[in-house]
């Protein structure tokens, strides 16, 4: 296991270079988590985050969440340990997805960053760093675990949350982490109120079938 590491000190790339550099480096039907993960080598853990996360915050494939949402666990695990470099089990790098569907949500994306890039920029970099990733892991984890659920309507909060940890990750902005902290409080409310909608229209669907 990787023992835990600061971040480094050289000024990252702007992400929708990053995005854009993906969108031509995946122009097959099919992409699998393998190629994903080793074309992003150090930057997994921020990299992949956002790239799971961006299909949440778009009308995309029902049921991409489940799967997406359980990416999501290692690379949350893996930053509550504090390990640099992102490790799969081969089952898990051999999964595929839709590249339409991936090249999609990044198009979407890189215009949107282009436009808030420079509002986004390395500071207070320790909380983007081990130990603060013990916290970032876990609270990435709780979103994951939400998404994996099928409640209606609690896709997009959580997804959201995901994004910004992910930017913020990859630009080693410790003020936008700080943002993260109210964005998943609100994935959590919409978990709750999403579950307590659902409960109600469930129990109004028994009582007009039972008579």
């Amino acid at each position: 296991m990787d023992q835990p590491v600061a971040a480094p000190h050289h000024h990252p790339i702007a992400t929708s270079a990053l995005l854009e550099e993906l969108v031509d480096a995946f122009p097959d039907e099919r992409v699998s988590v393998g190629e994903l993960v080793d074309r992003l080598h150090r930057r997994a853990h921020g990299a992949l985050l956002l790239i799971l996360a961006l299909p949440m915050c778009i009308p995309n494939v029902p049921g991409i969440s489940t799967i997406f949402g359980f990416l999501m666990l290692a690379p949350a695990v893996q930053l509550m340990l504090g390990q640099s470099t992102l490790w799969l089990p081969k089952r898990v790098r051999a999964w595929t997805f839709p590249g339409e569907g991936l090249r999609r949500a990044l198009r979407a994306a890189i215009p949107t960053l282009k436009r808030l890039e420079y509002l986004i920029k390395p500071r207070l970099d320790f909380l983007t760093a081990w130990p603060a990733t013990a916290y970032i892991g876990l609270q990435t984890l709780l979103m994951a675990l939400i998404l994996i659920l099928p409640v209606w309507g609690a896709n997009w909060p959580p997804g959201m949350a995901v994004a910004l940890t992910a930017l913020a990750l990859l630009q080693r902005d410790g003020v936008l982490m700080l943002l993260t902290v109210p964005a998943a409080a609100a994935s959590v409310a919409a978990l709750y109120f999403g579950m307590r909608i659902g409960f109600v229209l469930f129990k109004h669907a028994a009582e007009w079938l039972s008579f």
